[in-house]
């Protein structure tokens, strides 16, 4: 009788984890996005730097600079939606075509600002450094933001929280690697996902 109860509970467990997979795939293809972190593991990410990223409750979160996460893969056209809390003093990015994943820089690639007291503020939260400035000004300091990220050609164009901050267009870089910065303060993301155009 116990056999036929293993039997029975194996068989549950089997289509339980079939189904909460199948759901699982369908969450990360929906709408053409693919997630690139999981909050479990840095599976597709490579560390420069000596920032203290830590996995868990499904993000991740830096406190120490100053670093970086650089994505093992490259990416050209795209639109990018994250999810992201910074304290107010937070200093951040999104790096898109990075073209030295191992030394990036706003020089040697498009860097999307999370730093709402940077001492320029045209180039604070919002903001691509000096590509385009940031119109309105923003503030994402002690709460949970999201941010769109457009890289079509030589056309950008950042939203956060649904109104668009930042557009313009540059022809330097085109293709290269997303890196996520820690260079002050606590910075979290819990959703990172990415779609080609």
């Amino acid at each position: 009788m116990r056999s036929i109860h293993r039997r029975f509970a194996a068989v549950v467990f089997s289509i339980s984890a079939a189904l909460l997979s199948a759901t699982n795939v369908c969450a990360q293809s929906q709408d053409g996005y693919t997630q690139l972190i999981d909050g479990v593991s840095l599976d597709g990410w490579n560390i420069t730097g000596n920032a203290d990223w830590a996995i868990g409750k499904g993000m991740i979160e830096s406190n120490k600079p100053a670093g970086f996460l650089v994505s093992s893969k490259s990416y050209k056209n795209f639109i990018i939606r994250a999810e992201f809390w910074a304290e107010s003093n937070t200093n951040s990015g999104i790096f898109i075509r990075c073209q030295d994943p191992a030394k990036v820089s706003a020089a040697s690639s498009y860097e999307v600002n999370i730093w709402d007291t940077r001492p320029g503020q045209e180039y604070s939260t919002g903001a691509i450094v000096d590509v385009a400035k940031v119109n309105p000004i923003h503030k994402a300091g002690g709460r949970w933001n999201t941010m769109e990220i457009v890289a079509n050609g030589s056309q950008f164009k950042v939203s956060l929280n649904g109104v668009v901050t930042s557009e313009g267009k540059d022809s330097k870089f085109a293709d290269g690697p997303i890196a996520l910065q820690s260079a002050g303060g606590t910075i979290k993301f819990r959703k990172l996902e990415i779609k080609p155009i």
